[in-house]
């Protein structure tokens, strides 16, 4: 495989996505809604769950294949992997405390470490460009 940081975290936001694809259809059932969020909070719940991290799972996979090609450190590169997933299951567990009125820090913290991830990858991909192609 010659992108395997990449295809292990594809993977896994894949079978997360699916995991909240099916707690959606399973809100939709419980509630009769068929289109939308209704009038049910939960269905909010459920889809914004579902959304965010289909909103923010491309592009952390787009960054990571082209990292991955640039060879670019292989253990640091995993390690930025490992803390977008991480925090994409934290800010899902933040989300459902948030709704049960308990605490907005795990959401908080998983998008500060989501955001960090995407942040970080994407300026490595700019430095590469910088001084790979512009000063060679």
């Amino acid at each position: 495989m010659t992108l395997p940081v990449t295809a292990l975290t594809a993977a896994i936001c894949a079978l997360l996505m699916v995991f909240l694809m099916f707690k959606v259809i399973g809100q939709r059932l419980r509630t009769e809604t068929s289109f939308g969020a209704g009038t049910d909070p939960k269905m909010d719940l459920v889809r914004g769950c579902h959304f965010n991290l289909v909103e923010n799972a491309p592009i952390a996979i787009l960054l990571l294949a082209l990292l991955e090609m640039a060879d670019a450190h292989h253990w640091t590169l995993t390690g930025l992997a490992a803390l977008f997933l991480v925090a994409r299951v934290i800010h899902i567990y933040g989300m459902y405390q948030h709704f049960a009125e308990k605490t907005l820090r795990f959401r908080q913290l998983g998008v500060v470490g989501s955001t960090l991830s995407i942040v970080a990858m994407a300026l490595w991909v700019i430095y590469l460009f910088v001084t790979v192609n512009l000063f060679n």
